[in-house]
């Protein structure tokens, strides 16, 4: 079945004042990228789709997930993942453990393999009893990456992922992102505040305004 995402009707209410209003379709492998200034009500849509707004927020409209509606369902049980700023990787785990945190339960020496292969794709073969602070900038985000790819999400939202990254390793980590993505075919929606980000996703762009 191919998969989508979907934002049926959405109005979202900032203390009673309308915010955004969005009905946007986003099929399996396509980045839809969402720019506008702070407090424009970028990361208030993404809270929205996990399920999580915030005090002072309020929203009408449907969150539709491969035909799905999963508005009502709590955080844990949508199945969108989130990639953010900071890698948010525990200290107190491996980068093994932290990857299978979020992994759906199977037996243990399938879900080893399964994240020894995946640290070989992105290039940290052998890595997985390492400490993660002991990592770069770039390898926390591809660990990052794939913690959330792992955790077999059905679509995958991005929050400025790449800001903290410099330059070259921005377009790296960027372009593995995208390829996961799309390999994966899981509808994405990416906020950012960089004009190089949207061109590399390649998708429809939404410029959200105060």
């Amino acid at each position: 079945m191919q998969s989508s995402l979907q934002i049926k009707n959405l109005q979202l209410y900032r203390q009673g004042t309308l915010l955004l209003s969005l009905d946007e379709h986003i099929a399996g492998g396509e980045i839809l990228t969402v720019m506008g200034p702070s407090g424009s009500g970028k990361s208030s849509l993404l809270n929205w789709l996990t399920g999580t707004l915030p005090n002072g927020f309020t929203a009408t409209g449907e969150v539709w997930l491969n035909n799905k509606n999963v508005s009502h369902l709590p955080t844990h049980l949508r199945h969108i993942g989130v990639l953010y700023q900071d890698a948010l990787l525990f200290s107190h785990l491996s980068v093994a453990g932290n990857i299978a945190f979020a992994m759906p339960k199977s037996d243990r020496k399938q879900r080893s393999e399964k994240i020894e292969q995946a640290l070989a794709q992105v290039g940290l073969a052998g890595m997985g009893s390492r400490h993660p602070d002991n990592l770069s900038g770039g390898q926390q985000a591809r660990v990052a990456l794939l913690r959330t790819l792992l955790s077999e999400p059905k679509a995958i939202l991005l929050d400025e992922p790449f800001s903290k990254l410099d330059t070259q390793l921005r377009v790296d980590t960027r372009q593995l992102v995208f390829e996961q993505i799309r390999t994966h075919k899981l509808p994405a929606i990416m906020v950012t505040h960089d004009n190089s980000d949207a061109e590399a996703a390649n998708g429809k762009v939404i410029h959200l305004h105060l």
